[in-house]
């Protein structure tokens, strides 16, 4: 996608206008994070014009600048990243979701919402640039696992029902806990990918195990592939 990641014209023609963003997690350092990679690979090509840690704080970014784009994180304090697509107000704004979830329910539920993309957190500077650019031009970007996902849902093949029962007993953060654990991560590489503590992990992991009357990891895995979380 490297060949979208600049706006360069030829000569005589007028220079593409940056496309507007509003990057949204409840993450300090990983917004500052992304709005740097969009600073150095989307030079001229896109421009941040602010940010937002939960819902509310969103809403009212989107309504304030209304940008072409909103780079949405899905678990959100407040409601999560659909919450932000049902209450804002501004028909020109598109939604891209960039998390650390590649979880089916996530991204169908996202893309049911009113996403026009997916794309997980493992993306590159330039290919995340070139992902805001093709959704402000109106094509819907995924990550080539989760597009599988979507066309599957559509298909028929993936049955989406309600939540289940269990897993509504976890909080969002929980849930990014519970996934990455059940996927083989050790504490510290789920510490370092959600940007918190390694006890912070360990208190999340206990209360899921509680929460699910679980007793080890290889039952939460088992658990976890049984409702295709993974």
């Amino acid at each position: 996608m490297s060949d979208m990641s600049t706006s360069s014209t030829e000569p005589g023609q007028p220079a593409a206008a940056l496309v507007s963003v509003v990057v949204v997690d409840d993450h300090a350092m990983f917004r500052r994070g992304v709005r740097a990679e969009l600073e150095a690979a989307g030079a001229g090509v896109v421009d941040v014009l602010a940010e937002a840690a939960d819902v509310d704080e969103a809403v009212r970014a989107v309504a304030a600048h209304r940008p072409a784009v909103v780079l949405l994180d899905v678990h959100l304090p407040g409601g999560g990243g659909v919450e932000v697509m049902r209450r804002s107000q501004s028909p020109e704004t598109r939604f891209l979701a960039l998390s650390v979830s590649d979880a089916a329910e996530d991204v169908i539920g996202t893309i049911r919402g009113g996403a026009r993309g997916y794309v997980t957190k493992t993306i590159t500077g330039p290919e995340l640039v070139a992902a805001i650019r093709r959704v402000a031009e109106g094509d819907a970007v995924f990550s080539p696992r989760l597009a599988g996902f979507v066309l599957d849902a559509f298909a028929g093949s993936i049955q989406v029902a309600a939540v289940d029962e269990d897993l509504d007993r976890l909080t969002e953060r929980e849930r990014e806990v519970m996934r990455l654990i059940a996927r083989g991560y050790a504490y510290k590489e789920v510490a370092k990918e959600l940007f918190i503590s390694i006890k912070t992990v360990e208190t999340h992991m206990s209360s899921v195990l509680r929460k699910l009357q679980l007793s080890s990891r290889h039952e939460l895995t088992r658990w976890a592939t049984d409702r295709r979380l993974l």
